[in-house]
C-alpha cells in the first residue's frame, strides 16, 4: 500500500510586509532589481500593504518609496519616526530626552575633539562641521541642512544622534558612552553599532519592533498577519513580533536565529525569494 504524503501546512496568511533597506531590499550596489520592485508593485492587488522599515531619514528612503509605487506610512530612524511620506508629516516621533544628546556629544568631544557629530531631527540633517571621509549612506546622497555651532541646535528635539570616526575611535566611544549613558543613574539610551565608523543614539524606547506595531494597528493588521524581513541586529526585535520573519543569508547570526526562515542574500534576490516561498508573487 502507498503511504500517502503528509499535507503541507498552509500558508500564513500575509496582509503587511515591513522590510529593511541597506542589507536585506537593497543590493550591495543599493539597489532594488526589477524582479523584486515588481513583486512589491503587484502586493497591493493581492491586497497587502508594504511598510519600509529603515534607519534611514525619509529623504534617503523617498527614491526607494517611489520605486515601489507606496502610500504607506514608513518607519524610519529604527523607529524614533514613523513618517506619512504623502502628506510629508510626521506621524510618531520620540526624539532622545531633554540635554540627553548634548551630554553624550560633550563626553565625547572630550574624549576625541575630532568626533564627527550628527543630529538628526525630524527630516533635517544638523552638525557643526561636515567631513566626507566619515559619513553614511545618506550623508553620501544628501548634504547637510544646518552646519552651526552646537549651540544653537542640541537643546532641540533630536530625533536620532550619530557619532562617526575611525573603527577604533568609535570602538572606545561605544563602550564609554553605553558605561555612562546605560547604567542606573544614565539616560538609558539605545546605541546601536551597525557600521564599523558609525555609533547611532535613540531614546531608550525607540524600536523598529514598536514601531511595526503601531503601523500593523494602524492598517487594521493582526500581527500574526504580518511578515517582516531583515539582516541586522536592529531587526531582530521587528523579526520576533511579526508572525513571519524573513532573514537573509546575509544576515548577522542573532537575525538568523529568530528568523522563521532564512531567504537568500540581498545580492541573490533574497526579498523576491521570500514573497514567493509564502505566496505573495509568483
Amino acid at each position: 500500500m502507498t503511504q500517502a504524503l503528509p499535507t503541507p501546512a498552509p500558508l500564513p496568511d500575509i496582509h503587511l510586509v515591513a522590510v529593511d533597506l541597506d542589507g536585506t531590499l537593497l543590493n550591495d550596489s543599493k539597489q532594488v532589481t526589477d524582479r523584486t520592485a515588481a513583486a512589491f508593485n503587484g502586493l497591493p492587488a493581492r491586497g497587502v500593504k508594504v511598510v519600509i522599515a529603515s534607519a534611514r531619514p525619509p529623504r534617503s528612503v523617498r527614491h526607494i518609496y517611489k520605486l515601489l509605487n507606496l502610500d504607506t506610512w514608513q518607519i524610519n530612524y529604527n523607529g524614533a519616526l514613523i513618517w506619512d511620506e504623502p502628506n510629508q508629516t510626521p506621524v510618531f516621533h520620540r526624539p532622545l530626552g531633554k540635554g540627553v544628546a548634548r551630554r553624550i556629544i560633550d563626553d565625547a568631544r572630550f574624549l576625541f575633539g575630532h568626533v564627527q557629530v550628527t543630529c538628526e531631527i525630524l527630516d533635517k540633517w544638523y552638525t557643526d562641521r561636515f567631513d566626507p571621509a566619515h559619513t553614511t549612506e545618506t550623508g553620501r546622497l544628501f548634504k547637510p541642512d544646518v552646519i552651526a555651532p552646537l549651540d544653537t541646535f542640541c537643546d532641540a528635539q533630536i530625533t536620532k544622534l550619530l557619532l562617526l570616526s575611525d573603527p577604533q575611535t568609535i570602538s572606545t566611544l561605544e563602550y564609554a558612552i553605553t558605561q555612562a549613558h546605560n547604567g542606573i543613574d544614565g539616560e538609558e539610551i539605545t546605541c546601536l553599532r551597525t557600521d564599523d565608523n558609525l555609533i547611532q543614539i535613540m531614546d531608550r524606547r525607540v524600536s523598529k519592533a514598536t514601531a511595526l506595531k503601531i503601523v500593523a494597528k494602524h492598517y487594521g493588521v493582526h500581527m500574526r498577519n504580518v511578515m517582516a524581513i531583515g539582516d541586522a541586529p536592529n531587526d531582530v526585535g521587528m523579526l520576533q513580533v511579526a508572525g513571519v520573519g524573513v532573514a537573509m543569508d546575509n544576515a548577522h547570526p542573532l537575525v538568523k536565529r529568530v528568523a522563521t526562515w532564512v531567504a537568500p542574500s540581498n545580492n541573490d534576490h533574497g526579498v523576491h525569494a521570500a514573497l514567493a516561498k509564502y505566496g505573495l508573487c509568483e
